[in-house]
């Protein structure tokens, strides 16, 4: 009796070799950065312990809130437990890929499970993309009001480096805007994108609900993040008010977002370290500061957020 050919593709487990690509990629991360883990980690074993707790606790929150502010991004309701799994997860994938795009990817994947259409999911993300930074050049901008003397700026950010950047930035998005321009096919793709994002950000807007979920989960993310910091340079006896070390973490954030590095790892860090030492620490205290906040938010939650990604990708989640 002849056996009927089943097609080689079809014999490989693709879906269960996917589900070891972030166990994979995690160990090889951990692996190349073994000895910055170390030296964090035995740093902070001679920290406050109630002041680590904390900072423990509002990382997880911070994932909570993220998941409000996906949610508000969208009129349709998501299944809220796997929501906050995605966003766990997405926080692995994110510190895998570069400039978001690892969260994206998983989020992208999870609206379109949940049944929204690939322009609808695409708009969503741009939606919460501008919530989440409007909200954190918020806060930063309210704290810079009540504290303005924080940070000597002029320390952190060279004139002419600044200038430098501004112009870049500006040449790349004039290069963007007339190659849309010029070609059709990207003209009509932008215009179709475009409108199906402003159709949904009024639907999300009639809907108080959604709107403060939105707004509300993009303010308490970067405000939990900060407070993330303050509780550990406590924890660490920094000699710097908890309001500076906020403002030194929006600052760090927001000027490290522009580059391209996997979860901001090594960008985020140095400017950090940086915006810390301007706000007074000294160098040694600010670097172990920086090293026990990355190791609450991104080292520790590395494996468990890419067993869950693994789950998600074998049920079809995401």
């Amino acid at each position: 009796m002849a056996t009927a050919h089943i097609p080689f593709r079809r014999k490989l487990p693709w879906r269960q070799a996917l589900c070891l690509v972030p166990l994979v990629a995690v160990g090889l991360w951990v692996v190349w950065h073994r000895a910055l883990i170390a030296d964090g980690a035995r740093r902070l074993l001679t920290a406050d312990r109630y002041w680590l707790l904390v900072a423990v606790a509002v990382t997880g929150l911070g994932w909570v809130a993220v998941s409000f502010a996906r949610q508000g991004a969208v009129v349709e309701r998501l299944p809220p437990f796997r929501l906050l799994a995605a966003q766990f997860a997405a926080g692995t994938a994110n510190h895998l890929l570069p400039s978001g795009l690892g969260a994206g990817a998983v989020n992208l994947r999870f609206l379109r499970g949940c049944g929204l259409t690939a322009g609808r999911s695409s708009a969503a993300l741009a939606l919460y993309m501008l919530a989440e930074a409007t909200g954190r050049v918020a806060l930063l901008l309210a704290l810079l009001a009540g504290f303005p003397h924080a940070l000597r700026l002029g320390g952190l950010v060279d004139g002419g480096a600044g200038m430098r950047v501004a112009v870049t930035a500006g040449l790349i998005a004039v290069a963007v805007a007339l190659t849309v321009l010029a070609v059709r096919p990207l003209r009509r793709l932008v215009r179709g994108f475009l409108g199906t994002a402003l159709s949904d950000a009024r639907s999300v807007h009639r809907r108080p609900a959604r709107a403060l979920a939105l707004w509300g989960g993009s303010l308490a993310f970067p405000a939990l993040q900060a407070a993330g910091l303050v509780a550990v340079s406590a924890a660490l006896d920094l000699p710097v008010p908890m309001a500076h070390v906020a403002v030194a973490y929006l600052v760090a954030s927001v000027l490290a977002a522009a580059i391209p590095a996997p979860g901001g790892i090594g960008s985020v860090d140095a400017a950090l370290a940086l915006a810390l030492v301007t706000a007074g620490a000294p160098v040694g205290a600010a670097t172990s500061a920086v090293l026990g906040f990355r190791i609450i938010t991104v080292w520790l939650p590395l494996l468990p957020g890419a067993l869950v990604l693994g789950a998600l990708v074998r049920r079809k989640v995401v």
